[in-house]
């Protein structure tokens, strides 16, 4: 069995695209868990896009449930989608389930900032904006 490899780049095939994601490991998943921020965010943090976390508030921009705010309840690395609170479907035995949405159709509007690694993470983020924009 071959291991997985870091250092592959890209391909048009569809196939090795799904493959790489599916493939991955859990600290590369990670990272293809991300959503964008919203302008102000985006501003304040100097990054457009951030890792999916329990407690971000976000908004839904396309599909089925568009323009429903809510807070992310459980993010699941080896699915690769998200479960917002209010992103529901109704069973037939009357029991309430969460619809699985993908990060890329979500907006994050407000960050869950309890974590000392994350504001080090974002600020680290925010520094390197700020000297990319100078240089």
């Amino acid at each position: 069995m071959k291991l997985f490899s870091a250092s592959w780049k890209s391909s048009r095939k569809a196939s090795k695209q799904r493959k790489f994601r599916i493939n991955s490991p859990l600290h590369i998943k990670r990272s293809l868990l991300a959503a964008p921020l919203a302008e102000d965010l985006a501003r304040k943090y100097g990054t457009g896009a951030v890792s999916l976390r329990e407690g971000d508030s976000i908004k839904v921009a396309r599909g089925e449930f568009r323009g429903l705010v809510g807070k992310v309840s459980a993010v699941s690395l080896k699915k690769g989608n998200v479960s917002v609170d209010g992103a529901e479907r109704i069973r037939k035995d009357g029991t309430k389930s969460f619809f699985p949405l993908k990060p890329s159709n979500l907006l994050v509007t407000e960050l869950n900032i309890e974590d000392k690694r994350r504001i080090a993470s974002l600020t680290r983020k925010q520094e390197q904006g700020q000297e990319r924009r100078r240089g």
